[in-house]
């Protein structure tokens, strides 16, 4: 299961960094993110920017989980990073839920989600609490 969450967790990620990129360029509404409360331009790139840099860094802690990077990261760190990941995507999760945006309550509800079950299902596997 947990190969499956290390996985699982670098590809919505590279996904979410190419999404947030087609944000910023404008190919994709900014009306579709921010729970559908972005006004202008300058809100979306100030939201934009912070949510591809949070996600870039999320990107590197699952690619270092999943040994992709070899980065000489002390095992209470890592998991303690997971555990944050699994707060902050909970949270997420519920704020999605109270999006005046379908899309966002619709297609990114889930995925928070997913990614908060991953973080705890590694962060879990990681302290030796399951297999």
């Amino acid at each position: 299961m947990s190969r499956i969450a290390s996985k699982g967790m670098v590809l919505i990620f590279a996904c979410t960094i190419v999404f947030h990129l087609l944000v910023l360029t404008l190919v994709v509404p900014f009306t579709i993110v921010g729970g559908g409360r972005i006004t202008n331009q300058g809100e979306m790139y100030q939201v934009e920017t912070a949510a591809l840099l949070l996600n870039i860094l999320f990107l590197f802690i699952a690619l270092i989980q999943a040994g992709y990077l070899r980065w000489r990261i002390p095992a209470r760190v890592l998991t303690g990073a997971l555990w944050f990941m699994f707060g902050i995507f909970l949270v997420n999760t519920v704020g999605n839920l109270f999006s005046v945006s379908q899309t966002e309550k619709l297609v990114f509800t889930p995925i928070t989600l997913i990614l908060a079950a991953f973080s705890a299902i590694l962060a879990m596997h990681r302290s030796g609490r399951i297999a």
